[in-house]
């Protein structure tokens, strides 16, 4: 039985594409603060703007730069800007997923100890950004479909 005081779930009325392209969006925000968070990210004064030699890992898995935290924060405020409509969502959702694998392939072909490394990844960022490709393109088509 619903209190009549019960407070308003946010995720009322809105489509489960919009609801999906916020919760990665909200995601990548954190991930992006939490890349500057010494402790979270473990080599912290290794830190670099950029490039192959930042030795900062987030979790002490994932190799992190300032460039790279930051896309991360853009990422997250991209997706919450379109998330508020159900077609933003989806190109959110779809396209951002399409550009991870493309990030993926890239981290596959370049060589990690090289300047072409400049944002920079290793290969524990590869099988992540292969997941959050394949993951957001599923996300964006399936809370899409049409049921019959």
């Amino acid at each position: 039985m619903a209190h009549s005081r019960a407070r308003h779930n946010p995720a009322d009325g809105k489509a489960p594409v919009r609801r999906a392209a916020l919760a990665v969006a909200v995601v990548f925000l954190l991930v992006g603060v939490l890349g500057f968070v010494p402790g979270v990210t473990s080599d912290y004064s290794d830190l670099r703007f950029a490039g192959h030699d930042s030795e900062a890992r987030l979790l002490g898995l994932f190799q992190v730069s300032v460039l790279h935290n930051i896309v991360h924060l853009l990422f997250g405020v991209a997706g919450l800007v379109l998330a508020r409509s159900v077609a933003g969502a989806r190109t959110f959702l779809v396209g951002g997923g399409a550009i991870y694998l493309v990030l993926w392939l890239y981290g596959l072909v370049i060589d990690h100890d090289s300047a072409a490394n400049f944002i920079p990844v290793n290969t524990a960022d590869n099988w992540l950004h292969l997941g959050l490709g394949i993951g957001m393109i599923a996300l964006g088509v399936l809370t899409t479909r049409r049921r019959r």
